[in-house]
């Protein structure tokens, strides 16, 4: 987890991109071209399917199964909302744990294409926490037990427990102990 100071910025010496694997890519065109040769597209196209039907499905229970099924590792008791979208190439390096909830709209990416290589990095979603609607989350982020994620944030470093982070980038702006993190947002 990156280490954060009393004002809850994130030292740049433990960021999350010291933890993504990089992947060098050659050719004329920006890595995006190469995925092919990255992730089998049978596979990419049937992540595609079920994260499709997951999405607009409003059973819990069936939603979690489908995902369980393409290599999300999804706890008890998850929810995801209506329109949350796993990574559709590397949704096995997803872990959610148990009583998380992922809001409407969310995404979390396991991988970044960029212009001469792509990044991959698991995303970790622990027990009890929560991510609003229309976020974000990054490769190689960890939300923390009972951290809490504002509608429509940037998640680029990870998310200490019981910790509520908001904007783009997201940044601390509470803590469970500071007294306004245990439900006055």
């Amino acid at each position: 987890m990156a280490d954060t100071d009393t004002a809850g910025t994130v030292d740049a010496d433990t960021a999350r991109t010291d933890r993504l694997e990089r992947h060098a890519t050659g050719g004329a065109r920006n890595s995006l071209w190469s995925w092919p040769d990255a992730k089998s597209p049978l596979a990419v196209v049937r992540n595609y399917v079920v994260i499709v039907l997951a999405r607009i499905c409003p059973s819990l229970r069936l939603k979690n199964w489908l995902l369980r099924r393409i290599g999300v590792t999804v706890g008890a008791g998850v929810s995801w909302g209506l329109e949350s979208t796993p990574d559709v190439f590397w949704p096995e390096r997803i872990a959610v744990g148990d009583d998380a909830i992922i809001g409407y709209d969310a995404t979390l990416l396991c991988h970044e294409f960029l212009q001469d290589e792509y990044r991959l990095g698991d995303v970790a979603v622990e027990e009890g926490a929560m991510i609003g609607a229309g976020a974000v989350v990054l490769p190689g982020v960890t939300i923390g037990e009972g951290a809490r994620v504002a509608a429509n944030s940037l998640v680029a470093d990870d998310v200490p427990p019981r910790t509520t982070v908001a904007g783009v980038p997201a940044e601390v702006v509470s803590r469970a102990n500071e007294g306004s993190g245990a439900g006055g947002e």
